[in-house]
């Protein structure tokens, strides 16, 4: 794959690449409800942008997002705005500005006995104990959920298979879901949410990891072309525990899930993996977030994508915050997009906010480029056609998350979409 990089290893390491002329440091706002602005790339329209200060901090630390449970307290939105800059506004068929009052997808669990599966009303004591709504479709879905389902693994409990959670749409009306994941103390578990079928659907997602819990949550976005999917996946991760969350878009037509993780004790580690393979006029974002607020955790992020057809369009911005706090931490994130086809777009913004220099190690990463020319040649020198060659590349390149899974029933499903998606790209 030939790559365009840039690549910050290191605290202080210096910025290698000056801004293209013409550009600003936002880049542009490809939200059609922006087509009118006069000036896209620069000048007043990217002044506007706002780079995440929240309400009564003035500078731009992620730590300063404006949070609430209320959707009166976030602003309408324009496209403007520095988190929404790359979505496509008017395909949120009214996440963001409508009463959520259709159906939610049904939600059938099943996994060992010994999970406790709920269905509960809003005043819950649970709900709101992972986190708060960090943007207005988030907080929409907040005010409008009628009921939540709350799965819960009891302490020191192992659990040998994994638990699935089906997540089926049934009908394009706007709606809202909710759904907590509670880890108990010095459990070990995987779960799984299967989402698929036709929905128009904001999500809350809350993952609580109690004090030495090992969980794994793997969300498979499997929608049909006419979904549109925002799920906000909030994580709180206790004393000496461990989460690995992976995420994987193929479905849909706009998804737009955005994971965090919050450390809350010393000695928790985050392990974040996502895969995305967008098709023509597809659109799928992912937006992470890693909270080192306390000493002596670790963090490791990798998302791999690959992008083929006409406007296919993927997001990825991975924030990584150490708070001054955080003594002690080692974290890296990295990007790597491959675009198989002219026509696709890849927009990959690595962020690394250090409060604090006694850390272990922090570093980021990004890179998107095109199939490399001498790759294929080396398959293609020893007898390899070249459709099968630029497949074996594209298997290699996305093997690297499939593996992370550790389910061989889910890799094998996963490993028999990409193959999918590459039969389109020979088409």
């Amino acid at each position: 794959m030939t790559e365009i990089t840039t690549e910050k290893a290191r605290i202080g390491a210096p910025s290698a690449q000056p801004f293209i002329d013409g550009f600003t440091e936002e880049g542009e706002s490809l939200s059609p409800i922006n087509a009118g602005n006069k000036a896209p790339l620069a000048g007043d329209s990217a002044k506007s942008h706002s780079h995440g200060g929240g309400v009564g901090i003035p500078d731009s630390s992620r730590a300063g997002r404006l949070t609430s449970y209320k959707l009166a307290d976030f602003k309408p939105l324009t496209g403007m705005e520095e988190d929404w800059r790359f979505t496509p506004l008017k395909r949120l068929r009214g996440l963001h500005s409508e009463v959520l009052s259709g159906a939610a997808p049904t939600v059938v669990v099943s996994g060992p006995e010994q999970v406790t599966v709920e269905s509960v009303g809003r005043e819950d004591r649970r709900i709101g104990t992972a986190g708060i709504p960090e943007d207005r479709v988030s907080a929409n879905a907040w005010e409008n959920f009628a009921g939540a389902t709350v799965l819960t693994i009891p302490s020191e409990f192992e659990a040998t298979t994994e638990i699935s959670v089906d997540i089926e749409g049934t009908s394009l009306e706007a709606a809202a879901q909710h759904l907590v994941i509670v880890a108990g103390k010095f459990s070990k578990s995987v779960v799984v949410l299967n989402h698929r079928g036709s929905a128009v659907v904001s999500e809350n997602v809350e993952i609580i990891v109690e004090d030495g819990a090992s969980l794994t949550v793997i969300s498979l976005q499997e929608w049909n072309d006419d979904a549109v999917h925002a799920s906000s996946q909030q994580a709180k991760i206790g004393r000496d525990a461990k989460l690995k969350h992976v995420m994987v878009s193929l479905g849909g037509d706009l998804v737009r899930v955005t994971p965090s993780a919050r450390f809350t004790a010393p000695g928790g580690e985050a392990e974040m993996f996502g895969l995305y393979f967008a098709d023509a006029g597809q659109h799928l974002e992912q937006r992470l977030f890693v909270d080192h607020a306390v000493p002596n955790c670790k963090s490791n992020v990798l998302y791999k994508g690959a992008l083929q057809g006409r406007n296919a369009h993927a997001v990825w911005v991975g924030d990584v915050l150490i708070r001054k706090e955080a003594e002690g931490t080692d974290t890296y994130e990295a990007n790597r997009n491959l675009l198989l086809t002219e026509g696709a777009r890849a927009d990959s913004v690595p962020n690394l906010e250090i409060e604090t220099g006694l850390i272990e190690g922090a570093g980021h990463a990004s890179a998107t480029g095109r199939m490399d020319d001498e790759h294929l040649f080396y398959l293609m020198a020893r007898g390899i056609p070249e459709d099968v060659a630029r497949r074996l590349v594209v298997r290699g390149f996305l093997n690297e998350i499939i593996q992370q899974i550790k389910v061989p029933s889910i890799e094998e499903r996963l490993t028999d979409a990409v193959e999918r998606e590459l039969a389109l790209t020979d088409n």
